[in-house]
């Protein structure tokens, strides 16, 4: 027995045990198992390990997404995207154009063609922003986990979005976001005391801060230069 002549059903069985690319390879051999390829019901779990990967067409987005990871463990996240935007290098920034709008592009492709999202993760995503995080809680109304851990642009305007949109939210997680605050958690429990909340350091690392309002340390530093 040939392997297209099994039917639809039994292909994407098979087809479910495979890596992202081994069912790309596979569905390049015949019509037959491109469809499967393209079924949306094959693509209920992806996960990525970095931007990269988000380019690719090694898989499909539609309405039968659940469960959507993308965790980017590098260490240009934490010498190059985690720097504040005013005080990287012109050598940092150009690295950083290389990628920074990937990640938000694709959750904007996520928004349209993914409705029924349970659970995001997103880890080290440097450059996505609280707009990003609302888009999906607008457009994925059954969001049930929403993770977010070292996103450094993330700030308690995501945690009113999900206050205000995350109707279906059960697990909110925002560990390593260094300019969520303390009030802005207090007020996801006090208005949504039934969402399970985890803020691992969150609040107690040193937010960013603007370039004037860094300006009086400088002054006091030269003086301490000139008079020493």
């Amino acid at each position: 027995m040939q392997l297209t002549q099994l039917n639809h059903e039994c292909l994407l069985q098979l087809f479910s045990f495979l890596d992202k690319d081994s069912r790309r390879s596979l569905s390049l051999t015949c019509q037959k198992l491109r469809e499967v390829f393209l079924d949306p019901c094959l693509w209920t779990l992806l996960h990525f390990s970095s931007p990269c990967q988000l380019t690719r067409d090694n898989f499909v987005l539609g309405p039968c997404l659940r469960y959507l990871t993308v965790c980017w463990y590098s260490s240009r996240v934490l010498q190059v995207c985690n720097i504040e935007d005013w005080l990287k290098s012109s050598f940092q920034k150009d690295i950083c154009s290389k990628h920074e709008s990937r990640v938000s592009t694709f959750l904007t492709h996520v928004c349209r063609m993914c409705p029924n999202l349970l659970w995001l993760t997103l880890s080290g995503c440097g450059h996505i922003t609280d707009q990003d995080v609302i888009s999906v809680l607008q457009s994925c109304r059954k969001l049930r986990r929403l993770h977010l851990e070292n996103c450094v642009r993330i700030t308690d305007c995501s945690l009113e979005g999900a206050v205000a949109r995350g109707d279906s939210l059960e697990e909110v997680t925002v560990d390593f976001c260094r300019n969520i605050t303390q009030a802005g958690l207090q007020a996801v429990r006090e208005m949504r005391p039934g969402i399970q909340l985890s803020a691992e350091r969150s609040a107690d690392m040193i937010p960013d801060s603007k370039p004037e309002e860094r300006v009086p340390l400088r002054r006091t530093l030269q003086k301490v230069l000139q008079f020493s």
